[in-house]
């Protein structure tokens, strides 16, 4: 299911992970390298036309990791000791991005967000296929849990 889906279904648990992923744009993705064992690796992301985008370096490893096999998990940036600021993760199925219409209404929103825009055909683009997200917060001396599975 797209992030628009997803939002649609569970609006409380997307609005809360997107805000805890664009608090610093940066997230770990986990990949599963060749011989089945984990990568993770910083990348940045972007929520545009209802998508969360993972846009990538041209056959950097996590790029080709996803085109040999899509499963990932998506974690925000811990940044804290205390867990005040959340920490949001989901799990999905990475799907290519090939449609030079979006693409480029890809790389112009990066451009807008970060004055920045990857050159074509230079970098592998992503978006991710929702399967299961979890948060966890700790607030007032409270831990809220939440956690969605695709139906």
């Amino acid at each position: 299911m797209t992030w628009q889906e997803f939002k649609q279904e569970e609006p409380v648990l997307a609005s809360l992970g997107e805000k805890i992923f664009e608090r610093t744009s940066m997230v770990m993705l986990g990949t599963l390298r060749k011989d089945g064992s984990p990568r993770i690796s910083p990348v940045e992301v972007l929520f545009t036309e209802g998508q969360l985008y993972l846009g990538m370096m041209w056959r950097s490893q996590k790029a080709l990791d996803l085109l040999r096999d899509p499963r990932c998990t998506v974690h925000s940036a811990t940044s804290n000791r205390d867990g005040s600021q959340g920490d949001f993760k989901m799990f999905g199925k990475a799907v290519e991005v090939n449609d030079p219409e979006a693409r480029s209404r890809y790389t112009d929103a990066m451009f807008e967000k970060i004055g920045f825009k990857p050159e074509e055909p230079e970098f592998h683009l992503f978006s991710i296929d929702v399967e299961s997200a979890a948060l966890i917060e700790f607030k007032d001396e409270k831990m809220t849990h939440k956690v969605w599975h695709k139906a």
